[in-house]
């Protein structure tokens, strides 16, 4: 039945599946993970990295996070290429509002900016959706820290843990039961970890959902966005900061001679 509906992305089937879409988000479950967990002081992204070969040389940037804006950053899963696009589209978008209101774009607001774009490729003729879904952790006046998960369809939605890409299902199930949160002063449900906590938890799952078997600081990417001195910084952990980091939670790959 499906071979009949899902040649085109503005086609509804019978039962109201656009296909085009749903192999989208097929193409995004076999990437590399990604995940974002929102703490009380922060928010953290980690990635896997794919190493094909060898042979390759290693990106002097980031292959799966992006820095967005001064106040805003990204992981991916997906088709890099078009993640790329919509990067470009993001950081556009931000600094056009910077300019016209001289202070930083609403993190929400630049979210549902990508996204509206992202809509429009599942709702004309002759387009493809974008083959890639983001976590964007930020922070603006408005609302603190934030952390939000936009996928090919164009629907975001704010979360506190999040997991993208390869094994997400399983991903997902280990943060909600890891990820630990308190009742704020209105009843409402807020982190309940800093982000020293949130980073072990990232490690965790990515150590469990990864296909290798140990995680190493090649294999791994890993940034948070916190506040210094009152300023929001992106900070992306260096090889030896990684090293460190997995020595310290006992996740670190042996060496040859310990083999």
């Amino acid at each position: 039945m499906s071979r009949r509906y899902d040649s085109r992305t503005t086609t509804f089937s019978p039962e109201g599946r656009l296909f085009q879409v749903e192999y989208a988000m097929e193409a995004i479950s076999h990437a590399g993970s990604a995940i974002g967990i929102l703490a009380t002081d922060g928010v953290v992204l980690a990635a896997e990295k794919r190493i094909t070969s060898k042979l390759l040389e290693s990106s002097k940037t980031n292959e799966k996070m992006y820095r967005i804006d001064d106040h805003v950053a990204a992981a991916v899963a997906g088709i890099t290429a078009d993640a790329n696009i919509l990067v470009n589209s993001a950081r556009l978008a931000a600094q056009r509002y910077s300019y016209a209101y001289q202070e930083p774009i609403p993190l929400e607001q630049l979210v549902q900016s990508l996204c509206d774009t992202k809509q429009g490729y599942t709702q004309f003729g002759g387009l493809r959706p974008f083959g890639v879904s983001f976590l964007f952790a930020g922070w603006d006046k408005h609302h603190q820290f934030q952390l939000y998960h936009s996928d090919p369809s164009g629907n975001y939605g704010g979360w506190r843990a999040c997991a993208i890409g390869a094994n997400h299902g399983a991903a997902q199930s280990l943060l909600k039961q890891e990820y630990k949160e308190e009742k704020g002063p209105g009843g409402e449900a807020i982190p309940g970890m800093d982000l020293e906590g949130a980073v072990q938890l990232a490690l965790k799952v990515l150590s469990k959902t990864m296909d290798s078997t140990s995680l190493s600081a090649e294999k791994i990417e890993l940034a948070k966005v916190c506040l210094e001195d009152g300023q929001v910084r992106y900070h992306v952990f260096g090889a030896k900061e990684t090293d460190e980091l997995l020595l310290k939670y006992e996740m670190a790959q042996p060496k040859e001679e310990e083999r």
